[in-house]
């Protein structure tokens, strides 16, 4: 849905013969990319159903187990201060995929923005990177249930022996039945509708937030019994210091992660304009405020440098005498893993869907049922290849794979806000007020041209409460895009167009380059004092001089005025920090062969099959 401008305008020049198909970008609802019936997702979620996602795909088990480790190793009693730092940072992201859901409310994500925005070079990157961290993921999940389940029927050893984890010597393989087995239950959940399967996650969903509520009332309870012991510290609040609490901050904001879920249903909300950007906001503003809460009280019952790294929770109710309440911190955390595990699971198979669409993929993950108007095939792969790296694989090792597809999906989300702003596409979604002002015009010019040829207006074809730009190959009224570009003139000031879209371009370039060189010199202390001093100062000229510019040039036709380009630019500056310094040298190494792989596979199958 959106005005068609000229195609001259791309800023990015998409004319470098061999290079011309990693730089193609797709257009909004392009002919080929509109939803054929035999392809179409059911449109069935409200705002409940996406918070009861967002919130289930976001709060895991780490929460049980982070909570110990960072106030032992990071923050001490700041722990709280942690989770507020890490919950700003995750909101940043998730302003951008809030804006870009409700503009290109379709299957797909981050892959779907990069290909609007960036280029299908790197859209097939960034959605081969999220094959990578939902299978990994969904995968490492479920090996985490099965011990947290053990624990429910009396301790470790204590499930069935045929769901019990077996060790086989010769090969060196610990096998895990049980997780390959909820992750094929899961699916099967998944398979039934996205209603459904929404429900369910909600439910479980209810069952951790109940046990985290437990936690807080009765934690507090127990804080003013005792005298919230655990700030009387001699070390004061910030033990570790800033540098400490701001190392604390990058690793629980991983425990955030989860609110792209939502932006991948898109095409599933009824009201995606409204729905997504609040379902984001309240999924992460529920989550942010229930891990401060449990951090608050956890941190206050016990000294941190006497807190359980694997039980912090369960150990600090039972040095006040709660030895059951572990019960109920088991049940939340194995509730929070399963709901976690659906939240893993359900996005990959609307992104393989959204890449066959664009012809990246083969057309057996495009296939719809039509009963329950889920991607059949793509959901049954993406379990089956799940339970069987969750059966057979200790994934730990692989699990800071997810984190560089998390952190790169969420870069290209950024860089994709700005360019949405400054240099769109040939077609561009439009704010919903200034889409009516067209659709209004246009209906009564048809209307006027009709009388006045004698015809009556009731009886044209048409349904005329269709929104005109929501039709196939329907132009604007001339008479609408010389306003516009009267409108764009007058935004532009003393720069035509072409010039603005080439400056803002090469300027969003200096930003990415720049926040990449600081972020890179920041983090790596292997780097001697001078190299990183220089890097840090170039990279810091280029993300500064990069925002002034951005800052002095306009929007686009002032269709993009969603907020400003400093913002956006300082989302991106601290996810790129964080993809550093949380992932580590033989992590880059494996990424990188994953991504290879990727790369062989475009330019032999995906670069000549791609339909935009």
């Amino acid at each position: 849905m959106g005005v068609l401008v000229d195609s001259q305008k791309e800023g990015f020049g998409s004319s470098w013969g061999g290079l011309k198909n990693l730089v193609r970008r797709k257009q909004v609802d392009c002919a080929h990319t509109k939803r054929l019936d035999n392809h179409q997702l059911a449109k069935e979620l409200t705002i409940p159903h996406l918070i009861a996602v967002g919130v289930g795909s976001t709060i895991g088990a780490g929460v049980y187990i982070l909570v110990g480790a960072v106030a032992r190793e990071h923050s001490g009693p700041a722990l709280t201060m942690c989770f507020l730092i890490a919950g700003i940072a995750a909101a940043l992201s998730a302003f951008c995929y809030a804006e870009l859901a409700s503009l290109c409310p379709s299957a797909g994500s981050a892959y779907h923005y990069s290909y609007i925005c960036v280029g299908e070079g790197v859209a097939w990157l960034v959605g081969w990177a999220l094959i990578l961290e939902y299978t990994i993921g969904g995968s490492a999940v479920a090996r985490g249930i099965s011990p947290n389940l053990a624990l429910l029927f009396g301790g470790e050893n204590s499930l069935p022996t045929f769901l019990a984890r077996q060790h086989f010597p010769g090969l060196d393989v610990m096998v895990d039945p049980c997780a390959a087995a909820l992750v094929l239950i899961v699916t099967g959940f998944l398979c039934l509708g996205i209603k459904e399967s929404a429900l369910a996650q909600g439910i479980a969903t209810a069952v951790n937030v109940f046990a985290m509520l437990f936690v807080i009332i009765a934690g507090g309870y127990l804080g003013f019994k005792t005298g919230w012991t655990g700030y009387e510290v001699p070390t004061g609040y910030f033990p570790f210091g800033v540098d400490g609490m701001l190392a604390g901050s990058a690793t629980v904001f991983f425990s955030y992660i989860g609110f792209d879920t939502v932006a991948s249903t898109a095409e599933e909300a009824k009201n995606p304009k409204r729905d997504l950007p609040l379902g984001i906001a309240l999924s992460l503003s529920i989550c942010c405020c229930l891990y401060m809460l449990v951090s608050i009280v956890i941190v206050g019952l016990v000294p941190y440098y006497a807190m359980d790294p694997d039980t912090p929770i369960s150990s600090a109710f039972a040095s006040n005498g709660m030895q059951w309440a572990a019960y109920i911190i088991t049940v939340g955390a194995v509730t929070a893993l399963i709901s976690t595990l659906m939240g893993s699971i359900l996005p990959q198979p609307r992104i393989l869907m959204a890449m066959a669409r664009d012809g990246l993929l083969p057309s057996f993950f495009l296939d719809v049922n039509k009963h329950t108007q889920v991607p059949v095939n793509s959901t049954l792969a993406t379990g089956i290849v799940a339970s069987i790296l969750a059966f057979f694989m200790d994934v730990s090792q692989l699990a800071g794979m997810v984190s560089v597809g998390t952190l790169l999906a969420f870069t290209m989300v950024a860089v994709s806000v700005l360019i949405l702003r400054y240099v769109p596409p040939d077609e561009v979604p439009l704010p919903l007020s200034l889409q009516e002002s067209i659709d209004s015009y246009k209906l009564r010019h048809n209307s006027d041209a009709q009388m006045i040829n004698g015809e009556n207006p009731a009886k044209s074809p048409g349904d005329p409460c269709l929104p005109l730009l929501g039709e196939k190959n329907v132009a604007v009224d001339c008479t609408v895009v010389e306003k516009l570009e009267a409108l764009s003139s007058f935004t532009a000031g003393t720069l035509d167009e072409e010039n603005r879209r080439k400056i803002a371009g090469w300027t969003i370039m200096l930003i990415c380059v720049g926040a990449f060189m600081l972020t890179f010199a920041a983090s790596n202390l292997w780097f001697s004092s001078l190299i990183r001093f220089t890097l840090c100062g170039a990279g810091g000229l280029l993300l500064l001089s990069g925002l002034v510019i951005l800052t002095c040039i306009d929007q686009d036709d002032e269709r993009h005025n969603f907020g400003h380009a400093g913002d956006t630019a300082d989302r991106e500056f601290i996810i790129i920090l964080l993809l550093f310094e949380t992932v580590r040298v033989a992590t880059w190494v494996r990424v990188s062969v994953w991504l290879m792989v990727g790369v062989l596979i475009y330019i032999f199958y995906g670069r000549r099959t791609a339909r935009c």
